[in-house]
């Protein structure tokens, strides 16, 4: 029943897809892009509902002025910025790293258990969203850059280790899942 599974993110996208047409536009999307206070007020009390929120308005205003001569870049133009040139290439190593790493298939398991692991893997993609959300408002983006590598190191120091000694010890390959799973999490969370 894997392709049940597989069309559930398509039955998602399509309720989304379905229901979008009802929502406003991002009222910062319609302040700072379009110039519409209006549509932005309006859009603010769509989604948010009745209330005050000047605030909210003086601090999108605010960062309207300081981004006034500041171009809009669409994809193509940020692939030609040679500024941002060694960012965009630190980025995509980290994402074909993680890719092409073979974590999940170093852990020498039995066939039986690959499906298990692979929902595992998943299920720690997940979490390191969930947690990701949470935490970088409270830590800031740089400790967590700093702390997911850290522990990256850490992880991927005792993972070689656990596959050393699996030969030795047969219950060091499930530790040896569970440190990919904590890869997985410590990636998510930090790079």
């Amino acid at each position: 029943t894997w392709n049940v599974l597989m069309s559930f993110s398509g039955l998602v996208a399509l309720i989304q897809l379905l229901f979008l047409p009802f929502f406003p536009e991002s009222p910062p999307y319609l302040l700072l892009q379009k110039g519409d206070k209006d549509g932005c007020l309006k859009a603010m009390k769509q989604l948010w509902g009745e209330g005050n929120y000047h605030t909210e308005f003086d601090d999108m205003m605010k960062e309207k002025a300081v981004t006034k001569g500041t171009k809009i870049m669409n994809v193509l133009e940020v692939l030609k910025e040679p500024s941002v040139h060694l960012q965009l290439s630190t980025m995509l190593l980290l994402l074909l790293s993680l890719q092409l790493c073979g974590l999940s298939a170093t852990a020498n398991l039995q066939e039986s258990i690959i499906p298990y692991v692979s929902l595992g893997v998943a299920v720690s993609e997940l979490v390191s969203i969930i947690f990701c959300s949470y935490i970088i408002d409270h830590f800031g983006r740089r400790i967590l850059l700093w702390g997911g590598y850290v522990l990256m190191a850490l992880i991927l120091v005792l993972l070689e280790i656990s596959l050393l000694l699996s030969d030795q010890f047969l219950w060091l390959r499930y530790c040896s899942v569970i440190l990919i799973f904590l890869f997985i999490i410590a990636y998510g969370i930090g790079p």
